[in-house]
């Protein structure tokens, strides 16, 4: 019987390599979890990406900067912060996200197939719980 530390260092590697499967290979992981991010917001602070991702200024700055020259995101200045910019995903980004979702969809295929609908619904529970947990944690870290 696997230990929970075994199994989640498994789970990890599986997902990194499922990720390098269907991950383009023109984008980073950071690039990656910065568009999916932004897929979920209309527009983002810098500062409110840092906190999700856990990384420095600088790196957040650099992996923006090369996603805004390869057309993925667009930014415009804060209304109420002229300092500041505002981070969205180009339409070029929004398709680029398309056809990477696809390529997840074998894992939630995989998923459905081997687990009972019971076990979909305690791994939903369980694998959020978890996540929720790990950004709670991130976040706590960074204040």
């Amino acid at each position: 019987m696997e230990l929970l530390d075994d199994v989640l260092i498994n789970l990890q590697c599986e997902l990194v390599a499922e990720r390098n499967i269907v991950n383009p290979k023109e984008i980073t992981w950071l690039q990656y979890d910065i568009l999916h991010i932004l897929s979920e917001n209309k527009w983002i602070l810098p500062s409110e990406l840092n906190l999700s991702l856990g990384i420095s200024r600088s790196k957040l700055s650099k992996a923006l900067k090369e996603l805004k020259i390869m057309g993925y995101i667009q930014q415009k200045t804060s209304e109420k912060d002229g300092r500041e910019l505002l981070t969205s995903l180009t339409n070029e980004g929004q398709k680029l996200l398309r056809s990477v979702k696809s390529g997840h969809n074998k894992i939630y295929s995989i998923a459905k197939e081997i687990f009972t609908q019971e076990e979909q619904k305690q791994f939903e529970k369980l694998a959020s719980k978890l996540s929720e947990a790990l950004r709670d944690e991130r976040m706590s870290a960074n204040e």
